[in-house]
């Protein structure tokens, strides 16, 4: 339940998590991209009230995890009237039947996960389609399973390319604004260097060297929770940070469909792991 003295702590944690991202960046080599780096806050599970207090605080992007509960978030009333500027991200898997139904958002900025050309196809001739009296294109990331883990999603790095020149070539209605990583939950840095973000550092190079792109056109979202800053200071132009920001999630008991996909069942922890790595 919301509580007005919720909206306090709110507004001291985005303040002091925005201190962070701005003294990362602060400490990054001269040698990378001048980008600021993006907050993403993700509000997953928390009520319109928190988003909205957010947004009264200076805060404009905001991230969801599940199609059907970004829907019901961006179309609230309260949000539409509150927030008019508000930029939505969609940063967890999309499946090809939920590429209309999310389209559909109000004030949709981004989607992070596209992981595949026939996604990216999809999506394309969908935005194509319900946005036609718009020439606006649809901002778009490719996102590379840079662990390898079964349990997350995304492309291999070695099909980043060619995605990416698929996107460029094919995909008239959409932009393509850079690469998005998950990354293995839980890397202890004290063994130096996260290998997820420099992955996706190398995809970046690799993207931007056979398709002649420019290095700052092409944005790399990564960094949670835990491991932000140092996600900026190596080189994040794009950091999805939510606990930290609304406090901790409470779950139901009973995913909905789209949080039961693809969840390992073996073993209860590597359950939760999906349902809350993605989103910190």
């Amino acid at each position: 339940m919301w509580k007005v003295g919720m909206s306090e702590e709110v507004g001291k944690a985005l303040h002091a998590v925005v201190e962070r991202v701005n003294q990362a960046a602060a400490r990054r080599p001269k040698t990378l991209p001048v980008v600021p780096p993006r907050l993403v806050a993700v509000s997953k599970t928390k009520p319109p009230d928190m988003v909205i207090e957010a947004y009264r605080k200076g805060h404009r992007n905001f991230g969801e995890n599940y199609v059907n509960e970004l829907v019901d978030k961006a179309s609230n009333p309260q949000i539409l009237e509150s927030c008019p500027e508000i930029e939505w991200h969609f940063i967890g898997h999309l499946q090809k039947n939920n590429v209309n139904k999310l389209l559909g958002v109000p004030n949709l900025f981004m989607v992070e996960t596209v992981d595949s050309a026939k996604l990216a196809d999809k999506v394309n001739s969908s935005w194509q389609r319900l946005r036609a009296a718009s020439t606006q294109k649809l901002k778009i990331m490719v996102q590379i399973n840079t662990s390898g883990e079964e349990s997350k999603h995304g492309l291999p790095p070695g099909e980043t390319v060619n995605t990416v020149k698929h996107i460029l070539s094919k995909c008239s209605a959409l932009h393509f604004s850079g690469l998005m990583t998950i990354g293995r939950y839980g890397y202890d840095l004290a063994d130096g260097p996260n290998p997820d973000f420099q992955a996706l550092l190398s995809r970046r190079q690799e993207v931007c060297a056979s398709l002649q792109l420019p290095l700052e056109d092409v944005e790399l979202s990564m960094g949670m929770s835990t491991d932000f800053e140092h996600a900026i200071e190596v080189g994040s132009t794009n950091v999805r940070v939510g606990s930290t920001i609304f406090g901790n999630r409470d779950y139901p008991n009973t995913p909905s469909p789209e949080r039961k996909s693809k969840v390992p069942t073996e073993e209860a922890a590597k359950k939760m792991e999906r349902l809350t790595v993605t989103e910190q």
